[in-house]
């Protein structure tokens, strides 16, 4: 019934599906060993989500992919227009989130997915805040890039 949902979150932060299915075997581990400590006053789906996502994160720090490592592509500077990345529907954007260097797709999910504060991303990934900001930034700038590429190669 959840394993479904626990592997599309998890796929959001591993690059590849073997990867996201060990994070979602860690995952139910975690769930049925720790069963007890869970609120019944919460949902249960945000639970396991917020298992999930812990669970990946540990799971690419484990693999040293940490992020402080991982190199962002240099894009060109142009600055595009903001309005853009509001114009993107849900589906283009998970479209293009696998074409974004690996931290950068991690940042943009937990920020604007989650909603995870700066703050928050940066204790879970080991990083200073304002490099949590650069690299959302970097994202939405990638992710407008690329819809861009996408739709001039559509016409």
């Amino acid at each position: 019934m959840y394993f479904g949902y626990a592997l599309s979150v998890a796929l959001l932060y591993c690059n590849d599906r073997n990867c996201a299915m060990a994070v979602v075997n860690d995952s139910f581990i975690k769930i049925f060993s720790q069963i007890k400590r869970f609120d019944l006053q919460m949902s249960f789906k945000v639970w396991l989500r917020k298992i999930v996502i812990n669970t990946a994160l540990d799971q690419l720090r484990k693999e040293k992919r940490n992020p402080r490592f991982d190199q962002a592509e240099n894009l060109a500077t142009e600055d595009l227009s903001a309005g853009i990345t509001a114009k993107l529907q849900a589906r283009d954007i998970e479209a293009l989130l696998d074409y974004l260097p690996h931290i950068l797709k991690t940042i943009f999910c937990l920020y604007e997915i989650e909603g995870y504060s700066h703050g928050e991303i940066s204790r879970l990934m080991n990083i200073p805040e304002s490099s949590s900001r650069v690299y959302l930034t970097r994202a939405r700038k990638n992710l407008r890039e690329l819809y861009l590429l996408n739709n001039k190669s559509r016409k």
